[in-house]
């Protein structure tokens, strides 16, 4: 499988994902063109399935890639809870508990960056807790905007913004779980005996 390379396929479809962040914030907080901002949230959701599907096919696995997609996944995810915020689409606690759930993911990865290590293992509670809340997003905003949508939008909406906090809170854990195994192999002195 190939590795490397900046400009490929998949790493193209990440710079596009990525520049959506600052084009969804301009269209939902300037002349709250709210129609357009749905496409782009739903754009961004589904390429974020594209990028890995077709870094996969095409066998081009890249370093940058690794990093660039979830750094566009936290990207979408914040930019969304910021602005929905704002424009109190979403209630103060879901937003507290998302950016207290980055915040503790941040200070495991710290931790176990201290130890040498990169990164942790992606788990797939995460990885649907993120699908979770990219669907979410633009589909809660839909119910907000669109009146003939919000009685099925609002309900489906909020099912997948709710179920998406907690499998990212799960996956959270298993972040904590991992960093403190990280501590403890690299301290024997501080492992409990068996």
């Amino acid at each position: 499988m190939a590795r490397g390379g900046v400009l490929t396929v998949p790493n193209l479809v990440t710079f596009v994902r990525l520049a959506g962040v600052p084009l969804f914030l301009y269209l939902f907080l300037g002349p709250q063109l709210d129609g357009w901002a749905v496409v782009v949230l739903v754009v961004g959701g589904t390429s974020d399935w594209i990028d890995g599907f077709l870094a996969r096919r095409l066998g081009q696995t890249s370093a940058l890639g690794e990093l660039l997609d979830p750094l566009a996944d936290r990207l979408y995810i914040l930019a969304t809870l910021i602005a929905f915020t704002v424009r109190d689409i979403v209630p103060l606690w879901f937003a507290i508990a998302l950016v207290l759930r980055e915040v503790v993911v941040g200070a495991c990865l710290f931790v176990v960056r201290r130890y040498g290590y990169q990164a942790f293992n992606v788990h797939y509670v995460g990885k649907a807790a993120t699908f979770l809340l990219l669907f979410a997003f633009p589909t809660v905003l839909l119910a907000d905007t669109e009146p003939g949508a919000a009685g099925w939008a609002y309900p489906m909406g909020w099912s997948l913004a709710l179920w998406g906090i907690v499998l990212y809170w799960i996956a959270a854990l298993f972040y904590v779980i991992q960093a403190a195994r990280v501590v403890r192999d690299a301290n024997p002195s501080t492992a409990r005996p068996a």
